[in-house]
């Protein structure tokens, strides 16, 4: 198995960016989701309730700032765009705290559960894809953990789909079905929630081997 994709997500909710390499830190891929939307009351909104958020793309600068279409996440104008979309008194706010994630810092997809999803596998929005897993593997590994070089993945279960999934990542179009199917066909789960165990540097290409997680533990503690 290798690492066949690296995504990250600055901005929570917007579309987010390929990456060649990255560096696993002990909440994840560094400035992943360190931005997210308010509204007015202070609610978080995600793409959940306000899908428009997927049609603006998020990327660190040279900085390591989060810049959205080209422009600092802190631009008026950024601004501007999201209340447009999710309503007067919205804005963006940066949270590098473990609070920012809905479940946990890293989500891992397969390519083979990719394959069988069917759909374009942005949908789904992980962190790593692995390629080279045959079919609906990724189903028996939760309670394992991956190592790919020197970082540690933990594996904790299943992620459990919503509403995101149903938008197409280019056109925004929805299709309900698609959920409808990942419940219908996977229980409504696809792919993994995950966790870190050991941190560093990863790359498309490295290696990944699956381990159980009590030989990561100790292979983390010598």
């Amino acid at each position: 198995m290798k690492v066949a994709q690296i995504w990250r997500y600055p901005v929570k909710s917007m579309a987010g960016e390929r990456l060649e390499h990255a560096r696993i830190g002990p909440l994840g891929i560094e400035g992943d989701r360190v931005v997210h939307v308010e509204d007015a009351q202070g609610h978080v909104i995600t793409a959940r309730s306000h899908y428009r958020l997927l049609g603006h793309r998020a990327t660190l600068n040279g900085s390591g700032e989060p810049v959205v279409d080209g422009r600092l996440w802190s631009d008026p104008n950024v601004r501007m765009d999201v209340e447009d979309i999710v309503g007067p008194g919205a804005m963006l706010v940066r949270d590098d705290s473990s609070d920012r994630f809905d479940v946990l810092p890293l989500l891992v997809a397969t390519d083979g559960a990719v394959a069988a999803f069917g759909h374009d596998g942005r949908r789904l929005r992980p962190n790593l894809v692995i390629g080279g897993v045959e079919g609906l593997a990724e189903r028996s590994w939760s309670g394992q953990c991956l190592h790919i070089g020197e970082v540690i993945i933990g594996i904790q279960d299943l992620r459990g789909r919503c509403i995101m999934t149903t938008f197409d990542p280019d056109s925004l179009k929805q299709d309900r079905q698609v959920l409808t199917d990942i419940v219908r066909r996977f229980g409504g789960t696809l792919a993994l929630n995950c966790f870190v165990i050991r941190g560093g540097d990863v790359r498309v290409g490295d290696t990944a081997e699956l381990a159980r997680q009590r030989q990561c533990e100790a292979a983390h503690v010598s």
